[in-house]
């Protein structure tokens, strides 16, 4: 008989794929620092996550999702993770 996975085991494991990135920017106040936003869209739209970096976490965020052959989201830990990065 085949061995079914621990439900424990199912739901400590939600590691999603990051299939879309958008960005965006919002002015809070006038002459003010704004804020940004990376949405995640997750398994092609099964799930999305929001994240509001700093304007330096950003910037190495993109350049990490440009750089990468791809990346998941573990949805429990909040953990991003690129895969395939060149090592210089």
């Amino acid at each position: 008989m085949p061995r079914q996975p621990s439900s424990r085991t199912e739901r400590h494991i939600q590691v999603r794929q990051v299939t879309h990135v958008q960005a965006s920017w919002t002015q809070e106040d006038r002459g003010a620092p704004g804020a940004f936003t990376l949405q995640l869209i997750l398994d092609n739209g099964a799930a999305e996550y929001v994240l509001r970096p700093t304007a330096e976490d950003t910037d190495v965020l993109v350049k990490l999702f440009a750089r990468s052959a791809g990346a998941t989201f573990d949805l429990e830990r909040k953990v991003l993770i690129f895969g395939n990065l060149a090592v210089k």
